[in-house]
């Protein structure tokens, strides 16, 4: 139930605040209502690269977890949960982690992210519950996601993974929260007031996309599913994919287009694998097992085999 206090609270958030500069917003001319809104988004990146120092120890800690077999797991009601959801969804294409690797709950569950259940967030017990549903672990990394960084869900299951042993971040867009104060790395970083006031789905989801894309991106970076700046964990599963399996091949070693075409073929289309065949002629089975033994970083393997 809501008192007057917590009412109070919630209207002096940043996150809730109407700008006067924005209240024309209904009466400009299109173009002009366009440009504004452009003008505006530069304010999420700009607000995330002043926070960068507050990003780093958050990647190191999951890099740590994931190392050990744990996983990344975000926790959200609304848009901030149907980001957390899309981030999980696009890491194991994208760098081929095992399913679930990388997770996301949202409040009111998958249907949830199709259509808005906005009442879903309100009980701190079901955050709790849906962690207790995923069986998380001391091993794991939970990231909880609230604009306002009061979200109860969201609480709930902070509250749950500090009780289980769970490293926990939270990503807030306000200072003071009490996210913040239940997470071990609190990420707060304020934008201001939206565009449309109390529509956290502008500046503080830009905000949060950004941030989940430099923590999920730089973790995976730093487990060694890139060659430089190369996706090299990528799944080839269409001919897009197979193309740009190819081009990353070439680009690493040198050898023609056909050739790397080859070695992805004879590496079941595996692109760190194929690297090796095709630098140094090795079979997939022995240059599989260099990958292995290099905890799948592609760049040791590499200067492994040339040592060999």
């Amino acid at each position: 139930m809501t008192t007057a206090r917590d009412a109070a609270r919630l209207a002096r958030l940043a996150t809730e605040q109407a700008d006067s500069e924005f209240s024309d917003l209904d009466r400009l001319p299109v173009p002009e209502l366009v440009r504004l809104l452009a003008v505006q988004a530069r304010r999420p990146g700009d607000a995330v690269a002043e926070a960068a120092g507050s990003l780093a120890p958050v990647v190191d800690a999951v890099v740590k977890r994931l190392e050990a077999g744990g996983r990344l797991i975000y926790v959200g009601a609304g848009t901030a949960g149907r980001l957390g959801m899309l981030d999980a969804a696009e890491a194991a294409p994208t760098f081929s982690v095992p399913d679930g690797t990388i997770a996301a709950v949202l409040a009111g569950g998958q249907e949830a992210f199709g259509a808005a259940q906005e009442n879903a967030e309100d009980e701190p017990s079901a955050g709790a519950d849906a962690l207790d549903r995923l069986g998380v672990t001391e091993r794991d990394a939970v990231l909880g996601i609230s604009a306002s960084g009061r979200t109860p869900f969201v609480l709930g299951a902070m509250r749950r993974a500090n009780e289980l042993g769970a490293l926990t971040a939270g990503l807030a867009c306000n200072k003071s929260t009490p996210l913040g104060a239940l997470a071990q790395f609190p990420i707060e970083i304020r934008v201001g007031p939206e565009v449309i006031a109390g529509s956290t789905r502008l500046n503080a989801g830009t905000v949060q996309k950004i941030v989940l894309n430099i923590i999920s991106t730089a973790s995976m970076v730093r487990l060694g599913k890139t060659y430089g700046s190369l996706m090299v964990d990528v799944r080839p599963t269409n001919h897009k994919l197979r193309e740009r399996a190819v081009r990353i091949v070439t680009a690493i070693t040198g050898v023609p287009a056909r050739e790397a075409r080859r070695a992805l073929v004879a590496s079941g289309w595996r692109p760190k694998v194929a690297s090796i065949v095709a630098a140094y002629r090795l079979d997939p089975d022995a240059a599989s097992a260099l990958l292995d033994e290099h905890s799948g970083r592609l760049r040791e393997a590499l200067d492994a085999a040339a040592r060999r």
